[in-house]
């Protein structure tokens, strides 16, 4: 339970450094106690009183600047309602002992807003520590750019690692987010007929990299009949993850209604039309007859997939490729092309995280792809998933995201 009993004016005037509370108007509200003694100015000389009226810029020195510098920050502060942090900056302060005498300070200040019940900046904290001795102490000329930076690299060391930590935590928080949204949104294969399937997500190594890579498999009207999709959205984080999802779902309906996966596919790129996010995603759909022994299938601007026939040789699905979804403004019909397979063949889906490296021809990935296929043809679905995704993925760690799905024909 809160203690409502703290004296929070006490606190305020106890609290190390130099702080102050300024109206949005740049007058002096209150001011700590270290403010009044480091500033040289007494309580009465401050509150009450505009800011540059009691430290104005030293009139010897045309190329002051740390008033101008000063009153830029505070604006920002009341534009935005966010803190600004400034430079190191040589501001002097006019000599209480010395009348008409200035004398040279350095300063490290931030300022920040105070919200109002209405949201709005009602009082401006301003913070300063005086690092004048820290300059001097360094040794040489006073006022160096070089020793400025000094300066303010020092200032800013316990900043910027209390910064770098809490990016880290809310970036490592939207990458699990992420993940469970797209663990969530890939189904578990719950196929009718008995057939052997495998899939794996393999997320990307590092806090920000986690995509939009995602598989389906749908049951088909119509005989042994199976739907089969995998699918990449551009981007990373949790708003390709959320675009994943819709057009996830949005195809997995399709494909039960549609003739065709091309026709799927047109259903496909007019949804995208409207979803945020799905500019330029790919997609691929096969249609497995398990019957006639065919696999139809239509590509949108996707990696084409393998299918491992019996002897080993391997053939890509790469004769029915066309542009990305939401590539075109106005949609035109999707191709679609059929082949034919034996008993024993296995049909191969992945995203590109499996076959592409930078400053690599994707040729080059897709020949890895199709030796660890031919090698790995008799084993089991999951075990030949295990293995290519071992063989194909670099030791540490895949930059992009990798889904892959086997299945026995």
């Amino acid at each position: 339970m809160v203690d409502t009993g703290i004296d929070y004016a006490a606190v305020f005037q106890a609290l190390p450094g130099m702080v102050a509370v300024l109206t949005p108007g740049l007058v002096y509200v209150d001011a700590n106690e270290e403010f009044v003694r480091m500033s040289g100015r007494s309580r009465e000389q401050l509150v009450g009183h505009y800011l540059f009226d009691v430290f104005p810029d030293n009139p010897e020195d045309p190329g002051a600047s740390g008033m101008r510098n000063l009153a830029a920050s505070l604006q920002r502060v009341l534009t935005t309602g966010e803190r600004d942090t400034m430079a190191v900056q040589r501001y002097d302060v006019r000599s209480l002992e010395l009348p008409g005498r200035w004398e040279e300070h350095y300063w490290s200040p931030v300022n920040a807003p105070v919200l109002g019940p209405d949201g709005e900046v009602a009082l401006l904290v301003h913070r300063v520590e005086e690092v004048t001795e820290f300059i001097r102490d360094r040794g040489g000329p006073v006022g160096t750019r070089a020793r400025a930076l000094e300066a303010e690299l020092y200032i800013r060391a316990r900043e910027l690692q209390e910064v770098n930590e809490r990016l880290r935590k809310a970036h490592a928080r939207e990458r699990e987010v992420a993940l469970a949204l797209q663990e969530a949104m890939l189904p578990t294969p719950r196929l009718k007929g008995d057939h052997r399937v495998a899939v794996r997500y393999r997320p990307a190594v590092g806090a920000l990299n986690v995509c939009g890579d995602w598989y389906d498999l749908v049951d088909l009207v119509g005989g042994d009949r199976i739907g089969v999709a995998v699918g990449d959205v551009v981007g990373h984080g949790l708003a390709a993850a959320c675009a994943m999802g819709q057009l996830r779902s949005a195809l997995s309906a399709a494909s039960r209604v549609a003739e065709g996966p091309a026709q799927a596919l047109d259903v496909l790129g007019r949804y995208a039309h409207v979803v945020a996010g799905a500019e330029s995603a790919t997609v691929v759909i096969t249609f497995i007859d398990f019957d006639a022994r065919t696999v139809t299938y239509s590509s949108a601007g996707h990696p084409p997939p393998a299918l491992v026939h019996a002897d080993g040789k391997v053939e890509f699905l790469e004769a029915a490729t066309d542009p990305p979804l939401d590539a075109s403004p106005d949609p035109v019909p999707r191709p679609q092309a059929t082949t034919s397979f034996t008993a024993g063949a296995t049909l191969v889906l992945y995203t590109d995280g499996l076959v592409e490296r930078r400053r690599e021809d994707i040729e080059i990935g897709l020949g890895r792809l199709a030796d660890s296929l031919t090698r790995h043809r008799d084993a089991d679905p999951e075990t030949l998933a295990d293995a290519v995704l071992e063989e194909l993925l670099p030791p540490e760690g895949a930059t992009d995201d990798t889904a892959l799905i086997v299945v026995r024909l």
